[in-house]
C-alpha cells in the first residue's frame, strides 16, 4: 500500500472556514499513517507554528508549509520546498495583504508570476475558465506545476474527476491526488455548517447547496483514499512532500544594527553605555560588588551575543526621555544592574532576588524578557517612532488571535440555529460567568432551556466545540518585532484595523516557539497619572520629580502607614478589593513588602494556600523552617513560602533535581496547561524527585498544587518589583500631593478600578476640595486651582458628556482673559446648540445664568428660536428651580458624578430605603452582627480563584461598602446579583482588624427607584 501526503489542508486559521485546530489535524494525520500533512491556509501562515509546534511530538510526520490562494476563477496552492520558496511565500502574503483592508486579500496575477520557488498545486474550478488557467500556469510554472484532484463524492463528483483527468491529458499535467481537507474528523461537519452560517450571517437552515453534503472533507483513512485515487496520484503526493525539507527551526533572526554608532561594536557601544549609567546612578561611586554584578551580565550578555537586543531597548527609552514621556521597564532581564545602569528601570536590582543569569542562560537558548511600560496617552508617539526608525519592511506588531469564548459562542451559534434573538440575549444576559461552582449548561437549563430538545443539545454542542476556536487576528497590547531585513522575509505582515500600524502573522507564543525577539511597548495608564502628577507639581512651585528621585530617598513611614491602613483608592496594583483586604493584614512596611504584597493576592498562592501561612509567619505566629539548606536559599525573603513564579521553578530545580532546561519546559507546560493540559508528566518527575531527595510527599504535593495555581496566575517576583516602584511612588504623592495626584489621576481617564465619581468622593474624604466644572474657571483638563490655603481640584470641561473636543477647543480659544462679561458674549464664539446645552445641563453656564434651568431658558431666550416666544414682547417668568434631587440626576447624567450631593442620601430621605447602616458606621458593628447596607454598584471584583465569590462594591454618601457574595446566594438571586444599579444587601458583618465586609445574604434591587440615575459599575473578573 502507497504512502500519502494530504497537501491542501486548511485550519480553523483559515477563520470560519475550516473546522479543526492545527493541533487537531496533525495528530489525525499522524494517527492514520500519513506520511506529510500541509497545512495551507488562505493567504495565511497564521497556523502552521501550532502545527509545527505539534508535530515535535508525531516525528514519523513530515509538516509542510504552505497557503492558498484565489483569483478570480484560479485557485492554487503554493507549497515551500525551500527557505527561498518560503521567502517568497511570505513576501506574496504580504503583498496581498497590504493591498487591502484587515482581513481581506487582493492577489494580483504579479504575485503569481513571480513565483520561482514554490511548488503550485492548481484545483480546477470545474468550469471553460480552467482552459485559460491551465494555459497560464503552464506559461509561467511549467516545471513546479501540478493537478490537485479531490473527491468529495458529491452529485458532480463522477463529471469533474472526468474533467481534471482531460485537463492532465490535453495539457500534459502531473495530477496528485488531494482532500482538501477542512476537519480533522467527520463528526466536525456539524460545526464546519454551523461556521458557514456564521460566515454568511444566515441560518443553517436557509443556506442549502452552500453546505457540504456530507463529511469527506475530513482525514480519511488510507484505505478509503485507495479505495478513490489511482495508486500513482497517491504515489505523487508523496513524492511532492519528499520535496519539502523547509522546517520552521531553519528560520534564523538578525537584530537590528543601526541601534550602534558606525564604526563601533555593539559590546563597547554597550558597555560605554552602561558605564556612562552606572556614574548617574551611582554618583558617588560604583560599589565594589555591584560593579562586579555588572562585569558577570556584561560577559552573559557578550557570549549570548545580545547587545543589539538591550541596545534596542536602549534606544527605546531614550527616545521617550527625548520626548518627556514616563516609562518603566519589567521583566526578568529588566530587573538587571545592566537596564538600571541604562535607564530600563528604575527598580534597583539590589533590593530584589532576581538573578540575571536564571533568565538569559545558554540552556535556555531563546531572547531575554524586558517589557517597557509607557504612558497609555502617548504610547503612539514610541509606535511611530518605531515605524520611522526601522520602516514598515522591517517593523510590524505582533498579533493577537482573538478567539471564540462563551458568550460569543453562544450567540453566533445560537443565530446560525436560528434561536430567537430575543430567547439569545435573555440566557446571555442572565448567565453568571463568575459562578465557577456551576457549569454555564446547567445555569441555561435553570434559566428555561429545554435540555431535551434536540435544538438545545446542538447550541450547548456546538457551542462547547467553538469554544476557543480563532475568530481572526487583532494586534498585540504592544509587541513589536523588528528585524534587520525584511521581516516578510521571516513572516507576513498585514494591515491591522488601527490607521497606521501592521501586524505580522504571528502572536507572542509563536514568537516564542520560534525563538524570535519581540520588544513589548506597552500602555500604562498609572505612568500618565504620574507624569501628569509630576507636571502639575513642578507647574504650582513644586521640585521636578521623577521616579528615580523618590524611590533613592528610602522608604517613607508616613507613607506606609497609609498604606497599612488600606487608604490605597488610586493607588497603583493595591487600590483592588482583595489589595485593600490584604494590606492591613500583611502591614507592608518596606519597599520589598509591596512586592510580596503585590504578587501574594493572586490565585496562585491562594490555591497553593501560601497566604495563610506567610502571615502567620510574618506576625511571629507560626515558626519558620525550611526542609533544606538548598530550599532556605530559595524561600528565605519570603518567610519559606513560594510565592513568586521564580521561585517554584527554582524549587523544582533545587529541590527536585530538574535540569535547566526541564525547568524551562516546565515553566512552558505552566503558563499552557489551562489549555493545553500537560502539568501531570511533571508531577510524577516533581515528586520522585523530591521524595529521593529525602523530602517528605506532602511537602512534594503541596508544591506540585502551587505549581498548578501558578500556571494560570502566577506573578514573576520581576513584574511584581517594577510595579511596586509605581506602587510607592503613586502611594507618596498622593500622601504628600494629593490635589496634584488626583487631578493627574482624572485627566489620564479612563484607567485604574475607580471612576471619576469615586475618585472626586475619595478627594472631599481627604480634604482636597473639589470644584465645578465652570464656563468662566475650567480648562479642558482638570486643574488645579487655589482654595484659600491649599490647593483643590478644578473639574475640566473634557468631563462634560456631549461637547465635542472642537467645541472646547473653540470656547478656550475665544474665552476672555477675565471671563465671559455674559450669556450673550459666550453665545457670540458661535458654538453649536448641543454644545450650549451640554455646558447647561453639567453647570457650567452656572457663573452666567444661575442654575441648569434658568441657563436653558436664558439660551432659548435669547436665540429667540421658537416663534411663539419671537413674536411676543412679554417677559416669561421661569416657574421653579430645580430640585436637590433633579440637579444630582442631571449631574450624574451630564457628569458622571456629583457634588451637590449623594443619591443614597437623597433616597434615605424619601424614606426608600428603609432601615440601614451607613458605610463609615460599620466600624462600630460587632463582628458577626446582622446589618442592612444600601448603596450604588460602581463594581464588580471576582478573583480568579475556585471559591466563587465575587466582590461587589456599594457607594453610599459616607463612602463605599465592601459586600462578599458567595456564589450560591449569586444563583439564588441572580437577577439582583446581574442587573441591580442600586443595591439593599441584608447580611452579615466580618471583621478582620481594620477589615470589614457584609457578607451578603439577601439582595434587594433598588434600581426601579432611581431609573432616571444613569450609573455604570464597573466589573472586573
Amino acid at each position: 500500500m502507497s504512502t500519502y501526503a494530504e497537501l491542501v489542508c486548511c485550519s480553523n486559521f483559515s477563520f470560519l472556514e475550516g473546522a479543526s485546530h492545527p493541533e487537531e489535524l496533525v495528530a489525525q494525520a499522524a494517527t492514520l499513517g500519513y506520511q506529510a500533512l500541509a497545512i495551507t491556509d488562505e493567504c495565511s501562515v497564521v497556523g502552521v507554528v501550532r502545527a509545527y509546534q505539534a508535530q515535535r511530538d508525531y516525528p514519523q510526520l513530515s509538516l509542510i508549509i504552505g497557503s492558498r490562494f484565489r483569483l478570480q476563477a484560479l485557485d492554487v496552492v503554493l507549497l515551500c520546498p525551500t527557505q527561498a520558496a518560503y521567502q517568497e511565500l511570505c513576501r506574496i502574503i504580504t503583498n496581498a495583504r497590504r493591498r487591502s483592508h484587515k482581513g481581506d486579500y487582493q492577489l494580483s496575477e504579479w504575485d503569481l508570476m513571480s513565483v520561482r520557488h514554490g511548488i503550485v498545486l492548481w484545483l480546477p474550478s470545474g468550469a471553460e475558465s480552467d482552459h485559460h488557467w491551465a494555459t497560464w500556469l503552464l506559461r509561467y510554472h511549467a516545471e513546479r506545476l501540478y493537478l490537485a484532484v479531490r473527491r468529495d463524492l458529491a452529485d458532480n463528483d463522477h463529471p469533474y474527476l472526468a474533467h481534471c483527468r482531460m485537463l492532465a491529458s490535453q495539457y500534459e499535467l502531473r495530477v496528485t491526488a488531494c482532500g482538501d481537507v477542512l476537519m480533522h474528523h467527520p463528526e466536525r461537519l456539524a460545526l464546519h455548517h454551523t461556521l458557514t452560517a456564521i460566515r454568511n450571517r444566515q441560518p443553517v437552515a436557509a443556506l442549502g447547496r452552500t453546505l457540504l453534503p456530507n463529511a469527506e472533507r475530513a482525514l480519511r483513512p488510507l484505505p478509503k483514499l485507495h479505495a478513490l485515487f489511482p495508486p500513482e496520484w497517491l504515489a505523487e503526493s508523496a513524492k511532492i512532500a519528499a520535496q519539502c525539507q523547509f522546517s520552521l527551526a531553519s528560520l534564523k533572526y538578525s537584530y537590528p544594527k543601526e541601534v550602534v554608532p558606525t564604526g563601533e561594536s555593539a559590546m563597547a557601544y554597550l558597555r560605554e553605555a552602561v558605564k556612562q549609567g552606572a556614574q548617574q546612578r551611582f554618583p558617588q561611586g560604583v560599589p565594589r560588588d555591584v560593579g562586579a554584578i555588572i562585569e558577570k551580565e556584561l560577559a552573559l550578555i557578550e557570549a549570548l551575543d545580545y547587545p543589539y537586543y538591550f541596545l534596542t531597548i536602549y534606544d527605546l527609552v531614550r527616545f521617550a526621555q527625548s520626548r518627556g514621556i514616563l516609562y518603566q521597564g519589567r521583566g526578568s532581564a529588566a530587573n538587571s544592574v545592566v537596564c538600571y545602569c541604562l535607564g530600563i528601570t528604575a527598580v534597583d536590582p539590589c533590593k530584589v532576588d532576581v538573578l540575571f543569569e536564571r533568565f538569559i542562560s545558554k540552556e535556555r537558548d531563546e531572547p531575554p524578557d524586558i517589557d517597557v511600560d509607557f504612558e497609555h496617552q502617548r504610547r503612539e508617539e514610541v509606535i511611530q517612532y518605531l515605524y520611522q526608525k526601522y520602516g514598515r519592511e522591517r517593523t510590524a506588531l505582533a498579533a493577537t488571535v482573538i478567539r471564540y469564548r462563551l458568550k460569543s459562542a453562544l450567540r453566533d451559534v445560537g443565530k446560525a440555529l436560528a434561536i430567537p434573538a430575543s430567547q439569545i440575549d435573555f440566557f446571555i444576559q442572565n448567565l453568571n460567568r463568575r459562578d465557577k461552582t456551576q457549569p454555564w449548561t446547567q445555569q441555561l437549563q435553570q434559566l428555561g432551556l429545554d435540555p431535551k430538545s434536540a435544538k438545545s443539545q446542538q447550541w450547548l454542542s456546538l457551542t462547547q466545540t467553538l469554544i476557543g476556536f480563532p475568530r481572526h487576528l487583532s494586534q498585540h497590547v504592544g509587541g513589536f518585532v523588528i528585524a534587520d531585513g525584511p521581516l516578510y522575509e521571516l513572516v507576513p505582515v498585514e494591515n491591522a484595523a488601527m490607521a497606521e500600524r501592521t501586524v505580522i502573522q504571528w502572536d507572542k507564543d509563536d514568537l516564542e516557539t520560534l525563538h524570535l525577539m519581540k520588544v513589548d511597548v506597552l500602555a500604562l495608564g498609572m505612568l500618565t497619572a504620574i507624569r501628569r502628577t509630576f507636571d502639575l507639581i513642578a507647574q504650582t512651585g513644586g521640585p521636578r520629580l521623577s521616579l528615580a528621585a523618590i524611590t533613592q530617598q528610602g522608604d517613607d513611614p508616613a507613607v506606609f502607614a497609609r498604606i497599612q491602613h488600606a487608604d490605597t483608592v488610586g493607588v497603583f496594583q493595591i487600590e483592588s478589593r482583595a489589595q485593600m483586604s490584604m494590606l492591613p493584614r500583611l502591614k507592608p512596611a518596606c519597599y520589598y513588602d509591596l512586592v510580596i504584597q503585590i504578587a501574594i493576592v493572586r490565585p496562585g498562592p491562594i490555591q497553593g494556600d501560601m497566604v495563610h501561612p506567610y502571615l502567620k509567619r510574618r506576625d511571629g505566629e507560626e515558626a519558620v523552617s525550611y526542609p533544606s539548606k538548598a530550599v532556605e536559599q530559595v524561600l528565605a525573603r519570603t518567610l519559606g513560602v513560594p510565592i513568586f513564579q521564580e521561585q517554584v521553578i527554582k524549587l523544582a530545580m533545587v529541590a527536585a533535581g530538574f535540569s535547566g532546561g526541564e525547568a524551562d519546559q516546565l515553566r512552558r507546560a505552566m503558563a499552557a496547561w489551562k489549555k493545553k493540559g500537560g502539568l501531570a508528566p511533571f508531577r510524577d518527575k516533581l515528586i520522585a524527585g523530591m521524595t529521593a531527595r529525602g523530602y517528605r510527599a506532602d511537602f512534594a504535593e503541596q508544591l506540585y498544587r502551587q505549581i498548578c495555581g501558578f500556571g494560570d496566575y502566577g506573578f514573576p517576583e520581576s513584574h511584581s518589583a517594577s510595579f511596586a516602584v509605581l506602587a510607592y511612588v503613586s502611594a507618596w504623592l498622593k500622601h504628600y500631593y494629593p490635589a496634584a495626584f488626583y487631578t493627574g489621576l482624572l485627566n489620564s481617564q479612563p484607567m485604574g478600578f475607580y471612576s471619576p465619581s469615586q475618585l472626586m468622593q475619595d478627594a472631599t474624604r481627604h480634604q482636597v476640595p473639589v470644584l465645578p466644572v465652570c464656563v468662566q474657571h475650567s480648562g479642558a483638563d482638570h486643574c488645579l486651582e487655589k482654595v484659600g490655603d491649599r490647593w483643590g481640584v478644578r473639574l475640566g470641561l473634557r468631563l462634560v458628556k456631549g461637547l465635542s473636543v472642537a467645541a472646547i477647543d473653540r470656547l478656550l480659544a475665544h474665552r476672555p482673559e477675565a471671563g465671559f462679561a455674559s450669556l450673550s458674549s459666550l453665545q457670540e464664539i458661535n458654538l453649536d446648540r448641543d454644545a450650549y446645552q451640554a455646558l447647561a445641563s453639567s453647570g457650567a453656564l452656572a457663573a452666567l445664568a444661575g442654575n441648569r434651568y434658568q441657563a436653558r431658558w436664558a439660551l432659548m431666550d435669547q436665540q429667540r428660536q421658537l416663534p411663539l416666544l419671537a413674536a411676543s414682547d412679554d417677559e416669561v417668568a421661569l416657574p421653579h428651580s430645580p430640585s436637590q434631587w433633579q440637579n444630582v440626576i442631571e449631574d450624574y447624567a451630564a457628569l458622571g458624578l456629583s457634588l451637590t450631593d449623594h443619591p443614597i442620601r437623597l433616597m434615605a430621605q424619601a424614606g426608600t430605603l428603609g432601615r440601614f447602616t451607613r458605610g463609615v458606621e460599620l466600624s462600630q458593628c460587632a463582628s458577626q452582627s446582622w446589618v442592612a447596607v444600601a448603596g450604588v454598584v460602581t463594581g464588580k471584583q471576582s478573583p480568579g480563584t475556585a471559591s466563587g465569590v465575587t466582590f461587589v462594591t456599594l457607594e453610599d454618601d459616607t463612602g463605599n461598602i465592601n459586600v462578599v457574595v458567595w456564589a450560591g446566594t449569586a444563583r439564588a438571586q441572580s437577577r439582583a446579583f446581574m442587573q441591580a444599579k442600586v443595591l439593599k444587601v441584608h447580611g452579615i458583618v466580618e471583621r478582620q482588624g481594620e477589615v470589614v465586609h457584609v457578607i451578603a445574604g439577601k439582595l434587594i434591587d433598588l434600581t426601579p427607584t432611581l431609573t432616571t440615575l444613569s450609573v455604570a459599575a464597573r466589573e472586573f473578573r
